[in-house]
Parts: C-alpha cells; sequence; structure tokens
C-alpha cells in the first residue's frame, strides 16, 4: 500500500499512521516461515471499542451471579439472573438459540466439563463446584468468560481443583506476548495441570471472537513452545482450560447432545477470560 492510503484494517486512518510497521514486522515473520494469521482475525479500533463495550455487560453478568448464586437456587435461577441483566443492559445473550443451545448461559457441574444445559430441576447444593459461562452479544460484537463458584464448604479435591484450573488460566495469559506463538498457551497451561498431578481437555479449546461468536484460531491448552499461528497485536482470543482431576477423556450427553463430561466420571473445573493483545503486551477484557 502507499503510505497515504487508507489502512487495510478500516479504520480510517492513512496507512503510515495505522499498520504500516505492523505490516513491516508481519512480512518479516511471514518470510522466515512462521504460520501467520489472515488480516481479517486483526481487529481495528473501533471494533476493539465495541469488543469492550460487550465485555463489560459480560463481566457485570458474572458479577451478578456471583452476588446471588447459592445453594438451594436451580441452575434455571442462574439462566434467569444471567438473562435479565443482559437483556436489560441492552445485550443478547450469545448461547441462546446458538447451534440449538436452548438457554442464555452454560451451567457445568462437578463431574461436567461443559456447556451443561440450565434446568429448575437441578438444584445446588452444599459441596458443588460450578462453572458458569458467560457469552453476550452487544451491538453485534460478543465478548466470553466463565468463572468458578464453589457453593459452600466443598471437599479438598474439590477446593483444589478449583484453584489449580484458575493457576493454569493465569499461566496461559502470562505466556501470550505480542508476536508470540499459539502453542506457548498451551504449553503453559499444559505444564502447570500436569505438575499438579491433573490432565487438560484436549476436545474442547479457546476461540477467536469479536466479530462472531467462534473465530480462528483454536486455542488449544496443551501445545509445544514456539510453535502454532504467530499471535499479532489486534487479535482478541479466549483462554479457557478445562482442567480434569483424572483422564482428559470426555464424552457429551447422547440425550441432550450438549453436556460434556469426563470419561471417568472425575471433577473437572474451567475459567475462561478473553485476550487482546497489544502492541506492547496484551489486555484482558472480560474476568
Amino acid at each position: 500500500m502507499n503510505r497515504n492510503d487508507k489502512c487495510w484494517c478500516g479504520s480510517g486512518l492513512k496507512y503510515k499512521k495505522c499498520h504500516m510497521e505492523f505490516d513491516e514486522k508481519y512480512e518479516q515473520l511471514k518470510a522466515s516461515g512462521e504460520i501467520m494469521p489472515p488480516k481479517s482475525l486483526i481487529k481495528n479500533k473501533e471494533q476493539i471499542e465495541g469488543i469492550k463495550r460487550s465485555a463489560e455487560i459480560n463481566t457485570g453478568v458474572l458479577d451478578e451471579v456471583s452476588k446471588n448464586i447459592k445453594a438451594g437456587m436451580s441452575t434455571e435461577d442462574i439462566n434467569k439472573i444471567v438473562h435479565n441483566y443482559t437483556i436489560e443492559h441492552g445485550a443478547i445473550p450469545a448461547p441462546l438459540n446458538y447451534g440449538g443451545f436452548p438457554k442464555s448461559v452454560c451451567t457445568s457441574l462437578n463431574n461436567e466439563v461443559c456447556h451443561g444445559i440450565p434446568d429448575e430441576n437441578i438444584i445446588l447444593k452444599e459441596g458443588d463446584i460450578i462453572n458458569v459461562d458467560v457469552s453476550t452479544i452487544k451491538d453485534g460484537y460478543f465478548s466470553d468468560a466463565s468463572r468458578m463458584f464453589k457453593i459452600g464448604k466443598v471437599s479438598e479435591a474439590a477446593d483444589k481443583i478449583t484453584d489449580i484450573a484458575k493457576e493454569c488460566l493465569e499461566a496461559g495469559i502470562k505466556a501470550i506476548k505480542p508476536w508470540c506463538h499459539l502453542g506457548d498457551i498451551g504449553a503453559a497451561v499444559q505444564e502447570h495441570a500436569e505438575k499438579n498431578g491433573y490432565s487438560v481437555v484436549r476436545a474442547f479449546g479457546g476461540h477467536g471472537i469479536g466479530l462472531k461468536f467462534h473465530e480462528d484460531p483454536f486455542v488449544a491448552h496443551v501445545g509445544k513452545k514456539g510453535e502454532g499461528m504467530i499471535l499479532a497485536p489486534g487479535m482478541i482470543f479466549t483462554v479457557e482450560p478445562m482442567i480434569n482431576e483424572g483422564e482428559y477423556d470426555v464424552y457429551v450427553d447422547d440425550e441432550n447432545e450438549w453436556t460434556v463430561y469426563t470419561a471417568d466420571d472425575s471433577l473437572s473445573a474451567q475459567w475462561e477470560h478473553q485476550i487482546l493483545v497489544t502492541e506492547d503486551g496484551i489486555e484482558i477484557l472480560t474476568y
């Protein structure tokens, strides 16, 4: 491009003021044989601001759940909290009707790995651990995050896996640097999980997000440092390791075709943040 042309990213800025330096670095790495992200995955300033507005609501939803979650309530009660808060803030629950998913949030208990469906007959009890996975659409922009909750006093095993899963998330995020490799995330997560005697689910992972619910790249939570796609400034994706107490194998419920369980009936835990890669580091968009 000519340095005075409008930038390819759609920002409206002159190329020299926007992505010219980015492209120089991009082309150098591409020439050296690195796997480069398609430029369609690079968000511009306007898109990033829209995604941040969505993310603010998404975090607010989880804060609202955190204030109200307790033993004796149903997972459908959680769904109502999520749905109502999201709608009241001018947004849309992204899971609702996505691929036929019937609710506004995923609620995954104990040996459920992900995609648990809220139900008025599933009652939280003392000792449960539950993942609440919230995704939001605001003005066409998508955000996503999940938290684990301990219901009352939990067992030592449940307490530990919940905490280690969060440490795995933090290790994966700490590994992200501008122009680093996708495999760096998985390597960091896998090392921390296995060092503590846990396994990492392979069948599911993080994903690009922002203009769509699920974009490239697939973010595996196992891997090798220095391998995989380059993570360039402007990319937005989730880090959401699913950590199992036993083996990493899972299966999907035959009846509802959504809920994923550990194959050996062991406990599972997951935390999720949404990450923006910047020129000089990262920004965590959802908590």
